[in-house]
């Protein structure tokens, strides 16, 4: 019984960590509403549409989150290196108030939305948020081209960010 039981566990814990990364949004993360820096709701599929035609590089970040503030300087340099991505910030913060003083305080350039569903939104159960920061590439085309990145020294980043 020993022995089937470190078998399931084995089998479960390597076939429960090779997921393959979607390249596209589910219909539902598309359609969970964020809340823009004016205050007015907004669906994440118009925040992409917006950006239609340009590659985007998505931050999920939160201003009481450690780590999220330790990678904004390599972000920031990413957006003085590659002036031609959108950038799109999604906050995890608690309140609007902490979000709103943070991206000031902290001045993060580009476009900011409030996660309004939090964590366990539809965005966020789609990209199956346990940790931020978190950062998406998408290309031009709406693919998503990097999808569990977790710092923003990754050079699968860098690498996708450059003009071809």
């Amino acid at each position: 019984m020993k022995k089937i039981l470190v078998v399931v566990f084995i089998g479960i814990t390597f076939l429960g960590c090779s997921k393959e990364n979607p390249s596209k949004f589910s219909t539902e993360a598309l359609e969970d509403v964020l809340l823009s820096l004016d205050g007015k709701e907004i669906q994440f599929k118009d925040v992409l549409e917006k950006h239609k035609g340009e590659k985007i590089l998505i931050d999920i970040w939160a201003s009481w989150c450690p780590d999220c503030l330790k990678n904004i300087p390599e972000v920031q340099k990413i957006q003085r290196e590659q002036s031609g991505t959108a950038y799109v910030f999604l906050s995890l913060d608690r309140n609007k108030t902490d979000w709103k003083n943070g991206i000031e305080r902290l001045k993060i350039e580009g476009d900011h939305y409030f996660i309004e569903s939090g964590w366990e939104g539809k965005l966020g159960e789609f990209l199956g948020l346990d940790w931020i920061p978190r950062f998406l590439v998408i290309d031009e085309n709406g693919k998503i081209i990097v999808f569990d990145a977790t710092k923003a020294t990754d050079n699968l980043i860098r690498q996708s960010l450059e003009k071809m």
